[in-house]
């Protein structure tokens, strides 16, 4: 009995762990996405530039226009530190068009329509009547496509200052 229990628990484990999604050092998961003007992205497409790639919930909320507006403010701020930023959601590549055309977006949103991707990453959940979406979480993918930091619960105000602090220190440490 007692073999049993302790298999049932490294079989918990193993899943959990499986399950979690990618963490810091391991290979980010690819990714073959449409972006608001009909271009595709690969995770290949950005290797030998740092990459943000941010999951975020839903076009023309509120928390995701905060956040999509202070990476646009950002931008110039994290090409010159050299990183690249896609958002992702759910949505299609349509509201992704409307989204970035109302609010001056100078990077990609791709649309990860069939949360294949949101899936890789596990930041696919629902809300209490099964409507499917993102949740917001970030990965900074370094030039070598390894995760080399993951934000989770992130604030939408501060995630883009916290990516560029981060990224600056990454760089100083040689990462």
């Amino acid at each position: 009995m007692r073999r049993f229990l302790i298999l049932i628990a490294l079989c918990l484990v193993t899943a959990t762990a499986w399950a979690a999604g990618p963490n810091v050092g391991d290979q980010a998961p690819d990714f073959h996405l449409q972006d608001q003007k009909g271009d595709w992205h690969t995770l290949e497409t950005h290797k030998g530039q740092w990459l943000v790639l941010y999951f975020y919930p839903k076009d023309f909320t509120a928390g995701c226009t905060t956040e999509v507006c202070t990476y646009r403010d950002d931008t110039a701020k994290l090409h010159k530190a050299g990183a690249v930023v896609l958002g992702v959601s759910l949505d299609d590549v349509k509201s992704h068009k409307e989204f970035a055309e109302k609010y001056h977006v100078p990077f990609p949103l791709l649309s990860d329509a069939d949360s294949a991707v949101a899936t890789k990453y596990d930041v696919l959940t629902s809300t209490p009547t099964g409507q499917k979406y993102a949740r917001r979480e970030t990965f900074l993918v370094d030039p070598n496509g390894k995760i080399a930091k993951v934000y989770k619960d992130v604030d939408p105000e501060k995630n883009s200052a916290q990516v560029l602090a981060d990224l600056a220190e990454l760089k100083k440490q040689g990462a």
